[in-house]
C-alpha cells in the first residue's frame, strides 16, 4: 500500500471518528426526570385545621430501666383531604410515563413547626403521631387530569405542645411498565 493511500485511509478514519463523536451528546444533568413536577397535590382545608378532640387516642412512651411504660394522650387531631392528579407535563415524551399509574403506598410524618418552618425538637424528644386513611376514591390514574381524593385522619403530639406542624405526605407510584417514583408534599397545620 502506498504512503498516499495510507494517509487517505487514516484521514478518513479520523474524520469518521470526529463526526461520530460530534453526534454523541454528553449526559446533561438537566435531562434527569423530576417526577414531582408532573403530579399536582392539594390539601383541603389548606392550611389543615387541627383540634383537641382526639377521642381518647393514646401513644406509648417506653421508659426502660425497669420503669413502666407510659400511655399518654395525643394533644391534636385533624381530618383532611388530599387530592392528587397528573398534570399535562406527564404527557411529555421525556417523562416516559405509561398509564395507568397506581398509587402503591402512602406514608405520613408529622414535624414540629413554627411559622411554617420545621423546627426539630431537641434533647432527645420526638414527635409522636399516627394516621389512618379513611377513604380513597381510587388507586389508579387512567391519564392526566384524573384526580384521586384521599381522606386522612391524624393524631399527633409535639414536644413544643403547640398545634402548628408540617405534615409530610409521601406517595409512591408505579406505572404500567413498572417504573416507580415518589412525590412528597408538605401540608401546613395552622397554629
Amino acid at each position: 500500500m502506498s504512503q498516499g493511500v495510507r494517509t487517505s485511509i487514516v484521514a478518513a478514519l479520523l474524520c469518521a471518528g470526529c463526526l461520530s463523536a460530534a453526534c454523541q451528546k454528553p449526559t446533561d444533568p438537566d435531562d434527569t426526570v423530576d417526577y414531582s413536577d408532573i403530579i399536582d397535590v392539594t390539601t383541603s382545608p389548606s392550611p389543615v385545621l387541627a383540634d383537641s378532640d382526639t377521642g381518647g387516642r393514646t401513644y406509648r412512651v417506653v421508659r426502660g430501666n425497669n420503669q413502666p411504660d407510659e400511655l399518654l394522650p395525643y394533644d391534636w387531631h385533624a381530618v383532611f383531604q388530599v387530592t392528587t392528579s397528573f398534570n399535562s407535563k406527564a404527557a411529555d415524551d421525556d417523562v416516559d410515563i405509561d398509564f395507568p399509574v397506581k398509587i402503591t403506598a402512602t406514608s405520613v410524618t408529622v414535624k414540629q413547626a413554627s411559622g411554617g418552618i420545621i423546627t426539630p425538637p431537641t434533647g432527645g424528644e420526638t414527635e409522636k403521631s399516627e394516621y389512618v386513611v379513611l377513604g380513597v376514591s381510587n388507586n389508579e390514574y387512567s391519564g392526566i387530569n384524573n384526580p384521586i381524593n384521599m381522606t386522612l385522619e391524624l393524631w399527633y403530639d409535639l414536644p413544643s405542645l403547640r398545634r402548628e406542624a408540617i405534615v409530610q405526605i409521601l406517595f409512591s407510584f408505579t406505572d404500567r411498565d413498572g417504573t416507580t417514583f415518589q412525590k412528597q408534599v408538605d401540608a401546613r397545620v395552622a397554629p
